[in-house]
């Protein structure tokens, strides 16, 4: 089976535009870096944007199962392993910008992980993800087993945690996309929760709702817990300006529009799948149903 196709060996509309839009982030920067784009310290922002992507793409890899029970899109599922792989792809890429920023002396490469927290936390992460990018194949999950591999690919969401955690500490002042990164890891972390509590999974759409909410206000309070810890801002002054638009678009509204956004397409998609069928159709169903009567011969 390849990239673009499904079991079947038939072309995946979803499965090729997934894998032609993993490959754009990085034709974009290898491109932009040969270029000359990418500013006077093009390795450094090689590592910066690599290290978006990466999470951006492991967040999205954990997001597949959600999003594939709301919306109730089973064609979903097909593309995560691939979004996976594309994830430990940017991080190594992330790693080898870092070393080439460091002249690809390893010695000195390997000293910075040592001396500096936040990147021995996001080393840590890099590790734990090479084996599941290692296992993600089809011979692996047999030789594992269904059930040992479900176990070992679970750590994926120790590992957004220690990249939400890396991606935090390294930010200088404008932390935004870290803080939305943040509220969405634990609306996933929610949702998981939420979901092993229920006795029917998926969620309903009440729940759904009420989680993007919560979601969105811890956000805000983690935003303000944050200023505080790190510039000794009162939180009390960060707080009312998370709901107030003068103060601009905080990332406590990005992460509610995301989740309520989830939360609307699936009550949408469920709409269109439980409205009545129109009445001449009915009328259609009905009849071809019916007995019919014995033709006599001429």
């Amino acid at each position: 089976m390849t990239p673009w196709t499904d079991r079947t060996g038939a072309l995946s509309p979803i499965r090729a535009v997934t894998f032609a839009a993993l490959f754009m982030p990085g034709t974009w920067l290898i491109g932009s870096l040969l270029a000359g784009d990418l500013g006077p310290r093009p390795f450094t922002e090689l590592v910066h944007e690599s290290g978006l992507w990466t999470i951006r793409l492991l967040f999205l890899s954990l997001a597949v199962t959600p999003l594939r029970r709301l919306l109730r899109w089973p064609e979903l599922i097909s593309v995560r392993r691939m979004i996976g792989v594309a994830a430990l792809a940017y991080a190594l890429l992330h790693l080898a910008a870092f070393a080439a920023d460091q002249m690809f002396d390893l010695a000195r490469v390997a000293a910075e992980i040592v001396l500096r927290v936040y990147l021995a936390v996001g080393a840590v992460a890099l590790l734990a993800l090479v084996p599941l990018g290692v296992t993600s194949t089809n011979g692996m999950m047999k030789r594992l087993g269904g059930r040992r591999w479900r176990h070992v690919h679970q750590a994926v969401y120790a590992i957004a945690l220690l990249g939400t955690v890396h991606f935090f500490w390294q930010a200088k002042l404008d932390a935004s996309e870290a803080l939305v990164m943040g509220g969405l890891l634990l609306w996933l972390y929610g949702y998981r929760a939420l979901e092993a509590l229920a006795e029917r999974p998926p969620l309903g759409l009440a729940q759904a709702g009420a989680l993007a909410i919560g979601t969105g206000l811890v956000t805000a309070l983690g935003e303000a817990v944050y200023f505080q810890l790190r510039f000794g801002v009162d939180a009390g002054r960060i707080l009312p300006a998370n709901v107030a638009f003068e103060a601009g678009w905080r990332p406590a509204w990005t992460v509610l529009a995301i989740c309520l956004g989830v939360a609307l397409l699936a009550t949408i998609r469920i709409g269109f799948e439980t409205r009545p069928k129109p009445a001449m159709n009915l009328a259609v169903s009905a009849a071809s149903a019916a007995p019919r009567s014995p033709t006599r011969p001429r």
